[in-house]
């Protein structure tokens, strides 16, 4: 059986996650528009603003000697809204610099690939060659030294 160099992409490995039908693709598609959404920096400067709402009420409390207002709207409102889009951000840095490098080395493998399907084929012509000349001295030495 003779190898394929083939390229893997997220395209081919959807149905996988959600299924081939109708439903998984309206899942996968869903999913994909919303984390392309949210993972913005827009999103991170959005949801700050958001956070900041809540952020004199949760202060005030904090000053008053309510301490879990303030470690509540620190981790819920602010660390868990801002954090979540930047991380994403950053995923989405890291995945198209994965898939830059997976992409060259796919090319690199295929023709490497082609370069070692090409030097087999050349290792077979020549040691079908050395086999007619083999031939050929045998039959020369068969028939004995030339007069």
């Amino acid at each position: 059986m003779e190898h394929r160099p083939r390229l893997i992409t997220s395209r081919s490995v959807e149905p996988l996650i959600h299924g081939a039908g109708t439903v998984g693709r309206f899942n996968s598609w869903l999913a994909v528009h919303i984390t392309r959404a949210v993972g913005t920096m827009w999103a991170a400067y959005l949801f700050v603003l958001i956070s900041l709402i809540s952020f004199p009420q949760a202060l005030h409390a904090f000053l008053s000697g309510d301490n879990y207002v303030g470690i509540a709207w620190l981790s819920q409102s602010f660390l868990q809204l801002v954090l979540l889009p930047i991380i994403i951000v950053g995923q989405n840095v890291i995945s198209a610099s994965q898939d830059a490098r997976a992409e060259a080395d796919h090319l690199t493998l295929t023709t490497l690939h082609d370069i070692n399907v090409r030097q087999l084929k050349m290792l077979e012509q020549q040691a079908e060659m050395l086999k007619q000349q083999k031939a050929i001295l045998d039959l020369l030495r068969s028939r004995g030294p030339a007069t």
